[in-house]
C-alpha cells in the first residue's frame, strides 16, 4: 500500500510539472505566432494568418496536452498538491524566454524565480498534502460550488468599473477562483471516466460542469488580460488558484495537511515566500516576448 501511494504521488508530481510545461509552451508559442505580423486590417485576416502558423497550432496542441496532463495529475494526487505545483509554469516560461527567445533576463527575475521555487518546496514539504480515497457525494458539492460561484459573480460585478489595474485584479481573482473550482470538476470527471468509461461519463454531471467551468474560466481570464496590465492579472491568477484549491481539496475531498502549529506555520511562511516570489517575478520579467536575437 505504501509503495502504491508513493508511485501515485510521484506520478501526480510528474504530470503536474508536465502541465506547467505545456501551459508555458502554449503561452510562448501562441504569443510569438500572434506577434510575428501585426499589419492585419481585420480579425478574420489575423485568424487566417494564425491558422497558417505552425507555432500557433503547436500552442493549441500544448493546451490540449496540458488538460490531459492536469487530469492525470489530479487523478493520481490531491488537488492541494497538484494546483500549487502549477505555479512552476512561471519559472518554465522564464527559462523558455532565455533559452528559446534569447531574451536578457534581469538578475532580480532569476532571484524571484528561485524564491518562488524555494517557497513552493517549503510549503509542499511542510504541509505534506495527502488525499484519501474519498469521493464526495452529489450533495457535498452544493455548498462549495455555490460559494465559489457567488464569489466569482461578486468579483466580476465589482470589476465592471474602476481603474484598469483594479479591474484586471478583480477579473484575475475571479479567474483564480474559477480555475480552482474547475480543478475539482476535472478530478470528478476523471474519476467518473475511470469508473464508467467515456460513454458512461455522458450520463453524469461532472463532465458538463467541467465544460461550463472551463468556458467561464476562459472568459474571466480573457477579460483580465484585456482590461489591464499582465503584471497585475498574472500574479492574482497564480496566487488565488492554489489558495482556493487547497481549501476545496480539504473541504470536498477530505484531503489532509500535516497537523501541528509548527508544520502549518512553516507551510504558511513557505506559501507567503512563494507569493512574494511570484509578484516579484511578474514585475521583473520582460514585459514583452520580443526576441533580442531572432532564432525562431
Amino acid at each position: 500500500m505504501r509503495g502504491a501511494t508513493t508511485l501515485s504521488q510521484t506520478l501526480a508530481i510528474l504530470f503536474a510539472l508536465l502541465t506547467a510545461l505545456a501551459n508555458a509552451l502554449a503561452l510562448t508559442t501562441q504569443h510569438i505566432a500572434s506577434t510575428r505580423k501585426a499589419d492585419h486590417s481585420s480579425t478574420w485576416q489575423l485568424t487566417l494568418f494564425l491558422l497558417r502558423q505552425p507555432l500557433w497550432l503547436l500552442g493549441w496542441v500544448a493546451l490540449v496536452g496540458s488538460l490531459v496532463f492536469q487530469a492525470l495529475a489530479l487523478h493520481f494526487g490531491p488537488i492541494s498538491e497538484v494546483q500549487p505545483l502549477l505555479v512552476s509554469e512561471l519559472i518554465i516560461a522564464l527559462l523558455l524566454r532565455r533559452l528559446w527567445i534569447h531574451q536578457r533576463i534581469r538578475r532580480l527575475a532569476w532571484l524571484s524565480a528561485g524564491l518562488t521555487v524555494i517557497g513552493l518546496s517549503v510549503f509542499l514539504f511542510a504541509s505534506s498534502p495527502s488525499g484519501p480515497a474519498h469521493v464526495p457525494g452529489a450533495s457535498s458539492w452544493v455548498v462549495p460550488v455555490l460559494v465559489c460561484v457567488g464569489v466569482t459573480m461578486a468579483l466580476v460585478l465589482f470589476a465592471r468599473s474602476g481603474s484598469p489595474s483594479r479591474r484586471a485584479g478583480l477579473f484575475a481573482a475571479a479567474t483564480g477562483v474559477t480555475w480552482a473550482l474547475e480543478a475539482t470538476f476535472i478530478k470528478a470527471t476523471t474519476d467518473t471516466i475511470s469508473s464508467s468509461g467515456f460513454v458512461g461519463a455522458l450520463a453524469h454531471w461532472p463532465l458538463y460542469a467541467f465544460i461550463v467551468g472551463g468556458v467561464v474560466g476562459l472568459l474571466c481570464e480573457q477579460a483580465a488580460l484585456h482590461v489591464g496590465p499582465l503584471k497585475v492579472s498574472q500574479p492574482f491568477i497564480v496566487i488565488v488558484d492554489p489558495i482556493v484549491s487547497v481549501a476545496l481539496g480539504v473541504w470536498l475531498y477530505s484531503e489532509k495537511l500535516r497537523s501541528g502549529a509548527g508544520h502549518l506555520g512553516i507551510a504558511g511562511l513557505g506559501f507567503l515566500a512563494m507569493c512574494v516570489g511570484v509578484v516579484a517575478l511578474t514585475q521583473s520579467a520582460p514585459s514583452t516576448m520580443k526576441a533580442e536575437i531572432h532564432r525562431l
